[in-house]
């Protein structure tokens, strides 16, 4: 098996409403994005030291979705740990400079002072908290007797692979086979099963239709079969030190760092598919 992690980022949004003129927002955004960080130094500092924090804050524009609708959209990067604490006070913090200063705000009417905060909260959808795990090797070695015919398995895979991929009613069952495997491992570190179960199945319909989290192919001779999977695991924080069964999976694991956990995860993911 070979394993690469493709992005390690995880999102959280300050969801509110603002009824007012859009530009006098986004020139507002332009001089709160510093304070936005400054305001969370305290927040952020511990996971600042261990090589993660805040990446990026953005004003996103949702009034097309939902009248006056804006959000906050930030980017965290939380090492070894899932984080949910860390991003979530984070956005708390954020949603109460948001206030604080857009009522200090001279361009705004009244009216646009009046900012509502919805929520503040993490997203449990991790499309760039992404991980590759693959396998290949010949048809030649897929071919193990004269019993077995290496090829006719291989095009046989594929087209399995194809029906989970375009048939919605087949790709729920083959992906419920993969987090058979994601999910035992997920458990059995005390990490949140739930959480990677519904960013997973999000995932698996990002293009508009549920379909495979897997992938195969046949080119020059050799048959592979991959797998890209969205995991926001934590090796640190939570019950992974609490819990004896937890740290006893982790130690025999090799204590492995978050990245190296989501590509072990991977791995049973997508053996548990072959």
């Amino acid at each position: 098996f070979k394993t690469t992690i493709l992005n390690f980022k995880k999102t959280g949004q300050v969801h509110f409403i603002f009824k007012g003129e859009k530009k006098k927002l986004f020139d507002f955004f332009k001089n709160l994005k510093p304070l936005l960080y400054k305001e969370c130094e305290e927040i952020s500092s511990n996971m600042t030291k261990r090589g993660g924090g805040i990446i990026d804050i953005e004003l996103i524009d949702k009034t097309t979705d939902i009248p006056n609708y804006y959000q906050l959209n930030a980017t965290f990067d939380t090492v070894d740990s899932m984080g949910a604490n860390f991003i979530n006070s984070s956005l708390e913090q954020f949603a109460k400079t948001l206030i604080k200063e857009s009522n200090l705000n001279s361009t705004f009417s009244k009216k646009e002072k009046n900012i509502e905060v919805i929520m503040s909260i993490l997203s449990n959808y991790v499309p760039e908290c992404l991980v590759r795990a693959e396998v290949s090797c010949s048809i030649e070695e897929l071919s193990e007797d004269k019993e077995f015919n290496g090829n006719i398995f291989a095009q046989k895979f594929l087209q399995a692979i194809q029906i989970a991929k375009t048939q919605t009613e087949r790709a729920v069952t083959h992906n419920k086979g993969i987090m058979n495997g994601v999910d035992s491992v997920v458990i059995a570190t005390g990490n949140d099963f739930r959480a990677v179960e519904a960013g997973v199945h999000a995932y698996a319909a990002r293009n508009g239709q549920y379909s495979s989290l897997t992938h195969a192919k046949i080119e020059d001779g050799i048959f592979s079969f991959w797998i890209e999977i969205p995991l926001a695991l934590g090796t640190v924080g939570g019950l992974t030190k609490l819990h004896p069964l937890v740290k006893l999976a982790l130690e025999l694991l090799g204590d492995p760092s978050a990245k190296e956990l989501m590509q072990i995860v991977a791995v049973a993911g997508l053996a548990q598919n072959f």
